[in-house]
């Protein structure tokens, strides 16, 4: 997957080869948040100016900005998969919280 951060905020990038143009969106974030570019220089600098934007705008308006996500994730999961995860980490040497996270980025870039 193509994507850019910005200030904690996170973007999925596409290309629409219709109109020759890369085009992005904030996801994480209920509020919407789009920028494009011809180029990637110009993609990065309005997705750039996007977000620097939303949060002028929030400042202005009096209200919080939504905050992108934080890296935490809460599971809950039967115990006899915690324990098959536990072992599964153990036996490839690493910690719960490595073996999920490693494995969770296997399946979401795998194509």
């Amino acid at each position: 997957m193509n994507s850019m951060t910005h200030k904690g905020y996170f973007a999925k990038i596409s290309f629409d080869e219709r109109d020759n143009i890369f085009w992005g969106k904030v996801v994480g974030i209920k509020d919407s948040i789009t920028f494009e570019g011809e180029t990637v220089i110009q993609l990065t600098k309005d997705f750039h100016n996007a977000i620097d934007h939303y949060l002028a705008d929030c400042k202005q308006e009096g209200h919080l900005p939504e905050k992108p996500y934080s890296g935490k994730l809460t599971l809950r999961v039967p115990p006899g998969i915690h324990a098959e995860i536990a072992s599964a980490a153990a036996n490839a040497g690493k910690s719960l919280n490595k073996w999920v996270t490693d494995t969770l980025y296997q399946v979401v870039h795998s194509p």
